[in-house]
């Protein structure tokens, strides 16, 4: 049963965490494959079932530890149509794999039932195509109806919310905004940035988030950045009312650009102690923000240091 679909808890403020880089840290640090970077796929089998099980077990630990909520993520990032082919997978499998993929998290949310903060499931949604390099401009109308059907999906299981993430284009996040709209569910958009801050199309971060509020009276329950170094976008920030609607980060250990992440065959994992000290310096500037998380190159090494930081 959905619990927080009607007043997302994180919205009230206080601490809340997410996990890493899911992907990354399974594949570099843990040496399992994961194919076609689709984290669902390790779900049918046990053993693959069991690390992404115990990665989020340490995740949820963490949370308990630090009195923090959490936004426990569903490894739906890429169990949408556009993959189907490279995973050889039909229209009912797809389905079915966002259903279990929830009901995967919502076991883990009963098996930390015992925290004291909030842990709210949050089904992820791709964007329709690379999210490094975007293949073609998607209009919002085309985006509407292609992510309607992952989201209508979503919608009948215990999902309390749905995040766009590593989106590329404001037209693409406006479709999916009016998506969840349609059917009830609140919805995050996450967009990335390029090493100079702005989208990979070249619109700036602001314009994008101004953009997609204009478009749809607001109905993105709150933004974030992801996919990024802090120090690839902490420039743009300003005292623009836009800011005030980013709640969240979920940035790259890396300072590569994305261009270099996906040519590299090594983890770049960076500094964590730095890189939670970079996300204290945004908190100065940006009070506001309450939603903290990793990326590509990130794992529990760099979430601590942020819970920690965060948490002072």
């Amino acid at each position: 049963m959905t619990k927080y679909r009607n007043a997302l808890p994180q919205l009230s403020g206080g601490l809340f965490l997410g996990d890493a880089g899911l992907e990354t840290d399974i594949i570099f640090n843990k040496g399992v494959d994961i194919r076609e970077f689709a984290a669902h796929t390790l779900l049918p089998d046990p053993a693959g079932r069991e690390v992404l099980a115990n990665y989020f077990r340490e995740m949820l630990a963490l949370a308990k530890s630090t009195g923090a909520g959490f936004v426990l993520d569903c490894p739906t990032w890429k169990a949408h149509m556009h993959w189907a082919k490279d995973l050889a997978a039909t229209e009912e499998e797809m389905r079915q794999a966002n259903i279990d993929s929830v009901a995967f998290v919502a076991g883990l949310r009963d098996e930390f039932s015992t925290n004291e903060q909030p842990i709210i499931i949050n089904a992820l949604i791709g964007p329709r195509g690379d999210a490094y390099a975007p293949e073609v401009d998607i209009a919002v109308a085309e985006a509407e109806k292609y992510h309607a059907q992952q989201i209508g999906w979503l919608a009948e299981t215990d999902i309390d919310m749905v995040s766009a993430l590593t989106f590329t284009q404001a037209d693409e996040a406006i479709g999916a905004v009016r998506a969840a709209t349609a059917v009830g569910l609140p919805i995050v958009v996450s967009f990335t940035v390029e090493t100079d801050g702005k989208l990979p199309a070249g619109q700036s971060l602001g314009d994008a988030i101004q953009q997609v509020d204009a478009a749809t009276d607001n109905a993105t329950a709150y933004f974030m950045v992801n996919c990024a170094h802090p120090e690839h976008f902490s420039g743009v920030i300003d005292a623009g009312a836009w800011t005030r609607r980013i709640h969240g980060l979920r940035c790259n250990a890396s300072r590569l650009s994305h261009a270099e992440l996906d040519e590299c065959e090594v983890l770049d994992d960076g500094n964590p102690v730095e890189l939670a000290q970079q996300y204290l310096k945004l908190k100065a500037r940006m009070p506001w923000l309450n939603v903290f998380g990793g990326c590509c190159g990130s794992d529990l090494r760099h979430v601590t240091e942020i819970a920690k930081v965060m948490s002072a």
